[in-house]
């Protein structure tokens, strides 16, 4: 039985990260948590490239046209819908994660989903480094393992 697997070191290539810049004192604290999380596990940050985009309903185009651009091994996408009195974010949620997801498959890399669907700014907050810690780690986590997983693949 042959098994494979990724690893958890980011390698020699070129991450992005696509921020949505609406919630952004949500945002950033995601940022700062994948930039840590890729510098943690032997990432240049010097090799990082950060897009912001207005907010998380524009992170698929970014992240397709980054994917597609063949410079980077995996996009990372962080930002924040916060339910308000209306159905919107349901909405944007569910085309998020479907562009985002259409976006992995198209470009053939990794396109992760660091975009919190939380129902109050409290519990966003505490999933960008508060008490429920910093999903922007798990994205990151993710696409360092993905694009160490796909490089295998291909051998």
């Amino acid at each position: 039985m042959k098994v494979v697997e990724g690893d958890l070191l980011a390698g020699p290539g070129r991450y992005a990260i696509v921020v949505a810049r609406f919630n952004d004192l949500v945002t950033r604290r995601l940022l700062e948590g994948a930039l840590d999380t890729l510098r943690r596990h032997g990432g240049d940050l010097e090799q990082v490239t950060v897009a912001w985009v207005p907010g998380s309903f524009e992170l698929p185009l970014a992240a397709d046209r980054l994917a597609r651009s063949g410079k980077y091994v995996a996009v990372i996408c962080l930002g924040a819908v916060i339910q308000g009195q209306t159905t919107h974010h349901e909405y944007i949620n569910h085309q998020v994660a479907a562009g985002l997801q259409r976006a992995a498959l198209e470009s053939r890399i990794p396109v992760t989903f660091g975009v919190l669907t939380c129902g109050t700014m409290e519990q966003a907050l505490d999933r960008a480094g508060g008490k429920a810690g910093n999903k922007a780690q798990e994205a990151a986590l993710a696409a360092i393992e993905m694009a160490s997983l796909l490089s295998r693949l291909d051998d």
